[in-house]
Parts: C-alpha cells; structure tokens; sequence
C-alpha cells in the first residue's frame, strides 16, 4: 500500500485570499452583548473588562507580528471571552476556561475542508515543536455524524501532536458566526490564557513558519 504523504502547505493564492478575508473582517466585524439593559449590563461589562484586564496591551504587542505567513490574523476589537462548548480526547465537555493559563490557537476544521487539509501538518508541527503548560493549538473538528472519518484523516496523514477535539454540532461555528468572527473553514483565534480573545483570522496559514511563531511567542508575551 502507497503510504500517503501530508497535503502541500497553503499556496501564496490561498494564504493572499486569506489575508483579505483578513482585512474584511477585521474592518467590518461588531462586536454587540446581548445581555439585557440597566445595571446588569453594566455589572456584565465590569466582569468582562476585570477577566480580560492588561488583554488589551496584549493585542497591542502582538499587532506587528500580524504579517507575512500570517498577515490575515486581525486584532481583537474587544478582548472578550467566548461562550464556547467542545469535546475533548476523553469525549469530555470542555470550554475556554478548562484551557486557564495557556495561551490557545483554536482552530476549526473539518475534513471536507480541502484548505483546512492542506494546513493541518503545520498546525500539528506548531504543536509539536512549542505546544506546552503554556501554550496549546486546540484543532476542534466539526465534520458532522461519528468519528470515523476525522479519526482516518489524523491517522493517515500523521497527525499526531495535536489533542482530538470534536464538535459534532457545528455549535461552535454557529457561535463565531454570530460574532463575526467565522465565514467559512478554516476559522482560527487567539486566546490569552484568561480565555479572552486576543485575534482572529479566516483561511488558512502555513502555521510552522517564523511568522508563525514569532506571533505566538508575542501572544505569550514575556
């Protein structure tokens, strides 16, 4: 049997239409709070801005990394926590706070998604290589029906760094959609290690590039 090599990396066409899926949505995506009126939200934006206080310079520092490989990455308009809910390798019920005190690259997958194939080696050698107690890539598939065939994909293309985290539901699409955020796969964000966004991008990256991990590192900070 042919052993099956991994897809090409993202071609300079794919990666330039990402930058300006990019440019788009970081120009034109609004952020709105559907929480109520009054002093709840108030006491709701009090909240937010005490989880996500010093994110802000955060994104400011990490702004200048956003070239090159990944120039499509757009800063956060408002650093703010996301209500989203995921499998993980156990099939255990995860959430943003469950990954506290790393900074996350979550990503959104599925294996229909011919540019999402393309960029899974680099995202699973980001992992590889600086993936640690401080920093994770969390790649969250969403094909939906049963496991087998995002299962067969990793195991085929060797794709063994990366934990398994699945999302049958496309409820997490759904959720980055309504903000703005998702227009199609790959989806890709960058949490600080409050959980609170930090950047996001649409398209895919060649994610084991310098440009890469030089935003990475940033993200992090010192």
């Amino acid at each position: 049997m042919t052993e099956k090599r991994p897809f090409r990396l993202p071609s300079a066409k794919l990666v330039g239409i990402a930058a300006l899926a990019g440019i788009i949505a970081g120009a034109g995506a609004v952020y709105m709070r559907h929480i109520g009126s009054g002093s709840s939200v108030q006491e709701a934006q009090a909240n937010v801005a005490g989880l996500c206080e010093g994110a802000g310079d955060r994104i400011a520092a990490l702004t200048p990394f956003s070239k090159g490989q990944v120039a499509a990455m757009a800063p956060a308009s408002e650093p703010r926590p996301l209500n989203l809910t995921f499998k993980g390798p156990e099939g255990q019920s995860l959430k943003m706070a469950d990954f506290a005190g790393k900074t996350v690259l979550l990503n959104l997958w599925a294996t229909w998604c011919v540019p999402c194939r393309e960029e899974m080696p680099a995202l699973n050698a980001l992992e590889q290589e600086i993936g640690g107690q401080d920093f994770e890539v969390v790649a969250v598939n969403i094909d939906t029906g049963g496991d087998e065939k995002p299962k067969t994909f990793l195991d085929e293309y060797k794709i063994g760094a990366l934990g398994y985290y699945r999302d049958s539901s496309m409820g997490v699409f759904n959720v980055l959609k309504k903000e703005g955020l998702a227009f199609g796969l790959p989806a890709t964000l960058l949490f600080d290690g409050k959980g609170c966004l930090l950047a996001s991008m649409n398209g895919p990256a060649a994610w084991d590039s310098p440009d890469a991990k030089a935003l990475i590192t940033a993200a992090k900070g010192p």
